[in-house]
């Protein structure tokens, strides 16, 4: 397998070509050519060393998970896919990445590409999609009425989280900025608060549901305006830092919870019924190529935090 990634931590200077043998084929693996690739931020922080604590990797490391394609191998115990089927799928992040020509996943993180995506597209999806599906579903247990506030609306994982969240139907509050108003208002947000002018907490109340993408004072001012037994999911740090102790959180009996994705094929297949739909729509910035150059542009970008969707890398 030839990829982009790091032999040792650092910033964008550190991406390099890789070049690691393509792991054997386990009796429930399959091998992935890989089509496209997304870019996600915790992409960059990895790069940097960020998350060695909680996730330690053996380097040299291949970057990169999310991933479309198309199945060149299956394993002698996979029974849902066969060769020539066009997947999607957020890998391990524990194993090599997908910025690569070729991948080995589990077939249980796996699932058919949606019928009316091109690969670039699917490739947007998995990670942001799954964040999002975690935190409001499985976690915060949104429903059709409840009240959302969701932060940063624009970026890749807000913007899945309001067409989620309104596929559903629940009523949806998004921050963001002034020129990304009517961007969040065209994916379905009910009510935008422009950060630069207008002060969420003295504005909103009474909200079933946060999810938070920001962290630290964000997460305090949050729980102000979250109603008695509310809940606030966020997605911001890593799986070993701790959450803000907060006697207002304690005090009003909000439940808090930290989601860091979990790979899961079976919920990309539920996606994939809501893309296919036209529930949900892929939102992509900008597409790359899966270069050391057009990775670097990226990761370049991404760190700007000022992406609004997704960014792809296209081999």
């Amino acid at each position: 397998m030839k990829g982009i990634g790091i032999k040792e931590y650092g910033g964008v200077e550190k991406l390099e070509e890789i070049i690691l043998p393509t792991p054997s084929l386990e009796p429930d693996d399959v091998l992935i050519e890989v089509k496209a690739a997304g870019v996600n931020p915790v992409d960059w922080k990895i790069r940097e060393g960020k998350l060695q604590k909680a996730i330690p990797y053996n380097l040299p490391l291949i970057l990169g998970w999310d991933v479309s394609g198309i199945i060149k191998q299956v394993g002698s115990n996979v029974t849902s896919f066969k060769i020539g089927d066009e997947v999607y799928s957020r890998p391990d992040i524990n194993k090599q990445g997908s910025y690569t020509d070729e991948i080995v996943v589990k077939q249980d993180l796996v699932a058919y590409k949606p019928k009316n995506l091109t690969f670039a597209e699917a490739a947007s999806i998995p990670l942001v999609g799954l964040t999002a599906w975690q935190a409001l579903i499985d976690f915060a247990q949104l429903k059709e009425g409840h009240k959302l506030l969701i932060h940063a609306g624009a970026g890749g994982i807000g913007t899945m989280a309001i067409q989620i969240a309104k596929s559903i139907g629940a009523i949806v509050t998004t921050t963001t900025s002034e020129k990304n108003t009517e961007f969040v208002k065209s994916l379905g947000a009910d009510y935008i608060i422009n950060y630069d002018k207008e002060d969420f907490t003295k504005i909103l109340s009474n909200y079933d549901v946060v999810f938070d993408s920001l962290g630290g004072q964000t997460i305090l001012d949050s729980y102000r305006v979250l109603k008695e037994s509310g809940k606030l999911v966020t997605i911001f740090g890593s799986p070993d830092m701790s959450l803000p102790d907060c006697e207002l959180a304690k005090k009003k009996n909000i439940l808090t919870n930290y989601v860091f994705t979990n790979p899961n094929g079976k919920q990309l297949d539920v996606l994939t019924q809501y893309i296919e739909a036209n529930k949900i729509k892929p939102v992509i910035f900008q597409k790359l190529p899966l270069t050391v150059e057009g990775v670097i542009t990226a990761h370049r970008m991404s760190e700007t935090e000022r992406v609004r969707g997704k960014l792809v890398l296209i081999r």
